[in-house]
């Protein structure tokens, strides 16, 4: 794949992919995190005297939450200390006019790509091409960089359109993601421990088989509503106000994928030992072999116990390799992120090389001064998809364009 450094900027329109889709409250941006983990791509390619389009997006796919694009070029703007212009189009008139005057050095920022249509499907690599989007953009673009780890699992056009008709070069963050989360897929370093929460069972059921089969993993730790699958496919019973939510979630029919996982890998998949709930106002941890049970019956489970949190303390300080993505429990109420501070804790405490991930992850890292963790991820589910074993379209894109204009290098 192409490095930022194999190819000269000067004078030259570059399409800056990246995902600066933040936390929102009251309609405005609450956490620059992502804006400023790009920021190293940004100021290469200006200070090699690039005319810079920058597009990016706000808000899920079909989620409704959608924002435009105008505070993201202010805060932009702020942290470079030049002027970010704003552009009220993605690929119309206006904006094609915009982009044609840029000078060496300008940037600007794109209307929210989440607002055409056609950027939020999934589409082939060829479809890509073909959509208005890539077809009025790439007359006007020298190269592709894209920096946009947290979206590599989709194939949508911005992201993947360009591939075979601009040479598609990696970002410093995408080069520095991919580094890293190679370094700890391949590691020989044991043992090597997955802790595996949060509330996307069905991806980190995947990550599970995956790593177990192919011996990427000597130890799965779980927490969050993993953790509560794997203990349900365990045996245990956790009461029917939990076992509603989940099946509400249609996570109960994930159970007996959990089973099967178990009944192969039974050793190498842990559990909690304890949860918390809320009785009356107050954190209260049930140790699953107690005759206090019955409170999961009418208490939803917001997070684990301390005797889990000990336990899983114990194998993180003695690992060779740690990847984590996901919180324990419901960390946002202050009583209930016990067990995801003191895990992520004694991730940063171990010796062991470690990548974490996930927005929620990320959050609580941030949010407790969290040191010592080698990696932070900026993608949850991409990272998940990469760590499942499976292709992500970003990065076969970024492959197909390297055999395409390799010949095109210019250092």
């Amino acid at each position: 794949m192409f490095r930022l450094t194999d190819f000269n900027y000067h004078n030259r329109t570059v399409f800056l992919r990246v995902d600066l889709n933040s936390p929102v409250r009251n309609g405005r941006i609450t956490d620059d995190a992502r804006f400023r983990a790009v920021l190293p791509t940004l100021e290469y390619l200006l200070e090699h005297g690039a005319r810079v389009v920058v597009g990016t997006h706000q808000g899920r796919p079909y989620g409704g939450d959608y924002n435009t694009t105008e505070e993201h070029a202010r805060i932009l703007s702020n942290l470079l200390g030049t002027e970010v212009e704003y552009v009220e189009d993605i690929f119309g008139r206006y904006a094609r006019e915009r982009i044609r005057l840029l000078k060496p050095g300008e940037v600007l920022m794109l209307e929210n790509l989440r607002f055409s249509a056609e950027e939020v499907e999934y589409r082939s690599l060829e479809e890509c091409e073909g959509t208005f989007f890539v077809r009025k953009l790439a007359p006007l673009i020298d190269y592709v960089v894209n920096d946009s780890f947290a979206t590599s699992h989709r194939s949508q056009p911005s992201l993947v359109g360009f591939a075979r008709l601009k040479p598609m070069i990696m970002g410093l963050l995408m080069e520095r993601e991919i580094n890293a989360l190679t370094h700890a897929y391949d590691a020989s370093e044991k043992p090597r421990v997955y802790v595996l929460g949060g509330s996307k069972v069905r991806d980190s059921l995947r990550v599970a088989e995956n790593v177990l089969k192919n011996d990427r993993a000597d130890l799965i730790l779980t927490g969050g509503l993993v953790g509560q699958v794997f203990t349900l496919a365990k045996g245990f019973n956790l009461g029917d106000t939990n076992l509603e939510f989940l099946e509400k979630r249609g996570l109960l029919e994930s159970v007996d994928r959990a089973e099967r996982i178990l009944d192969e890998f039974y050793p190498y998949v842990r559990t909690p030992v304890d949860f918390a709930i809320d009785y009356k106002g107050k954190r209260v941890e049930v140790d699953l072999l107690s005759d206090e049970k019955w409170l999961f019956d009418d208490h939803p489970i917001l997070d684990i116990g301390s005797r889990t949190v000990e336990k899983y303390g114990e194998i993180l300080r003695k690992a060779g390799v740690i990847v984590a993505n996901g919180p324990m429990g419901v960390f946002e109420m202050r009583e209930f992120a016990a067990g995801t501070v003191g895990v992520f804790r004694g991730i940063g405490e171990s010796r062991a090389f470690s990548v974490v991930g996930g927005g929620h992850s990320v959050a609580s890292i941030r949010e407790n001064s969290i040191t010592g963790i080698d990696h932070v991820s900026t993608g949850g589910g991409a990272m998940l998809s990469f760590f499942a074993g499976e292709k992500l379209p970003v990065l076969e894109a970024l492959r197909i364009s390297y055999e395409r204009f390799k010949d095109k290098v210019e250092p």
